[in-house]
């Protein structure tokens, strides 16, 4: 791996997406955004390679299998 995968929070993802929160959590639950990762007790983040593979085509998104399902 060349470089380090960054993590990223809400704030920093709903502003490159554009999206509003519950629009963003409707995805998730559909299947059609990436998953948030649990980083702390009360802190999640996602990936930033999976944000902007969804960025890049957001109508062909769909969660990888190799990426951890969403809780």
């Amino acid at each position: 791996m060349s470089d380090l995968e960054r993590i990223i929070r809400l704030k920093t993802v709903l502003a490159r997406t554009g999206l509003s929160r519950s629009t963003m959590y409707r995805k998730i639950a559909e299947g059609t955004f990436p998953c948030q990762l649990k980083i702390s007790v009360h802190g999640a983040g996602w990936r930033e390679s999976a944000v902007n593979r969804w960025i890049a085509n957001p109508t062909a998104y769909r969660e990888e299998p190799l990426e951890q399902s969403c809780p």
